[in-house]
């Protein structure tokens, strides 16, 4: 009876954040196959140590565990000297499975433009220092507090609203380079 309460408060305080845990485990690693991995090795170990969890918001427990997860991961295939790989195709978060069926918008233009903004600024999000494209992701894309990212990474909260502020900054400078290069054409 008491493992299956403790399961069925498992799923309810955690599974929501799957999506999110998934997300960060993207950027983070950059590879579709890696975050997998990422999430799936995090979600086990939440499972096992949930008997420490201690509240009822999971969400910055949960994605400080998929953090590790993705670190401990990309340091094991740095020491086994595995490459990184991007196919940008195959990660594109618009990119669309063989056979979908696609449904265009009212207006193809306006998500043509809206869809190249994006691809604009995750290309130059990817190659942020991890530090700050961590910091910016948790921020920008989860919606976590300074304090709840300053948890998650185990840094000071100063060092989280230093790495927002760099990260931000360096993310504007490329948007700009970017911008500049196309309208130049070079």
């Amino acid at each position: 009876m008491r493992g299956e309460i403790q399961r069925e408060r498992f799923e309810r305080l955690m599974l929501p954040h799957l999506d999110a845990a998934y997300t960060l485990a993207f950027w983070l690693t950059r590879n579709e196959d890696q975050a997998q991995d990422a999430v799936q090795e995090a979600f086990l170990r939440a499972l096992r140590f949930f008997g420490s969890f201690r509240g009822e918001d999971g969400r910055p427990w949960l994605l400080k565990i998929v953090r590790n997860a993705c670190y401990e991961l990309l340091e094991r295939e740095r020491a086994a000297g595995a490459p990184e790989e991007l196919d940008e195709q195959v990660h594109t978060p618009d990119a669309a499975a063989p056979g979908a069926v696609l449904v265009f918008p009212v207006n193809p233009e306006a998500a043509a433009i809206e869809r190249a903004g994006r691809e604009l600024v995750h290309g130059c999000l990817r190659t942020l220092p991890p530090d700050y494209r961590e910091a910016l992701i948790l921020r920008e894309l989860h919606g976590f507090s300074y304090k709840e990212i300053a948890a998650i990474c185990g840094v000071p909260i100063g060092t989280v609203m230093s790495r927002l502020s760099r990260g931000r900054r360096l993310l504007q400078f490329r948007l700009i380079d970017r911008l500049k290069r196309k309208d130049t054409g070079t």
